[in-house]
């Protein structure tokens, strides 16, 4: 992704950008950079046009590329949302032979285009073809320190775990709350847990980290306190975000229960855990559960998720549902 921004940003640019692939932020941020970064606000008027899959043909599509800059180097011509083009595949023509003064980006999101096709083929041809892929969790920490790196502040390993675990892989959301934090910690300090506990707005004594940690030790005062907490605050604690995390967490937990015999460096990076820290609480959590309990909690979670959506539950409560959620879960 770097190496296209710094194209757009010295003027080096291809004719035709194709995004596609599954983590939509990569994504949004290319295309951000065509879409502000090539012409001035008063050449945008005449020279760019941006559409929307949904309500575009290939067509207009070609009628914008075809059209010649006015008093601009550059004609710009953005479709977003591309997966939702019927044909796309149409665009081959004019693919195989772009009109070099116009540049045009495909933001194909949450998709990946056919390798095989003869289209991805004459794109490769002509353009800067982009696959966004989706991050697994276990890169996250890792991403965490690298985007910390680049904002000239330092993280430890265990703020940057806490950002991972409580954000997870939406990457949209990640980089808007390390925002607010960049803003609280100057350039050159240390950001640790407490300021990403401040200024995410996770509470230090109820949030989903201590509810695992005391579901790892079945401290099953403590896991009724938290959950009653968070029944008091539905908003901040969403169960949807409780139930992706503890599965996150019981699924990295199968993993210890199956490799008990295996050092803490080696299966950490297995499950993507850097601390030793956290390796304690999942060997803990394999202890108290068996590898037959961590499966049927991994299915108890599937189970109640679709309830908190409304599957097969006419009668949603929210609240009542994570207290009789958690109460299986510790007799598991």
């Amino acid at each position: 992704m770097q190496e296209i921004l710094q194209q757009i940003k010295s003027g080096q640019l291809s004719p035709i950008y194709f995004l596609h692939g599954e983590e939509s932020y990569f994504i949004d941020v290319i295309t951000e950079a065509i879409e502000n970064g090539i012409l001035q606000e008063t050449e945008k008027s005449f020279n760019q046009d941006l559409f929307y899959g949904k309500e575009v043909t290939v067509k207009q599509i070609v009628d914008a590329c075809t059209q010649y800059p006015m008093m601009a180097p550059k004609r710009v011509v953005i479709v977003k949302e591309a997966q939702n083009i019927r044909d796309i595949k149409l665009l081959d023509k004019y693919v195989a032979n772009p009109v070099p003064s116009t540049v045009l980006c495909i933001a194909y999101k949450n998709k990946k285009l056919d390798n095989r096709s003869a289209f991805a083929k004459s794109l490769k041809k002509n353009s800067v073809v982009f696959e966004s892929k989706k991050m697994y969790d276990n890169q996250l920490p890792s991403y965490v320190s690298q985007l910390v790196k680049k904002a000239g502040r330092t993280i430890d390993a265990q703020a940057a775990n806490l950002v991972a675990e409580y954000i997870g892989s939406d990457l949209s959301t990640l980089h808007n709350e390390m925002e607010k934090v960049f803003l609280e910690v100057e350039k050159g300090a240390s950001i640790s847990g407490d300021v990403i506990q401040k200024q995410i707005g996770i509470s230090k004594d109820f949030n989903v980290f201590e509810l695992q940690s005391a579901l790892a030790s079945k401290n099953h005062s403590k896991v009724f306190r938290i959950g009653r907490y968070f029944q008091e605050n539905p908003k901040k604690n969403p169960m949807v975000m409780i139930v992706g995390t503890l599965f996150r967490f019981f699924s990295k937990v199968w993993v210890v229960s199956q490799n008990q015999g295996m050092n803490d460096t080696v299966l950490g990076k297995s499950i993507g855990v850097y601390n030793s820290f956290f390796m304690r609480e999942y060997r803990t959590a394999a202890r108290n559960f068996s590898s037959v309990s961590v499966e049927k909690v991994l299915q108890l979670l599937k189970e109640y998720d679709l309830k908190s959506k409304g599957v097969d539950n006419r009668s949603f409560n929210e609240n009542k549902l994570l207290i009789e959620l958690l109460g299986k879960i510790l007799i598991s």
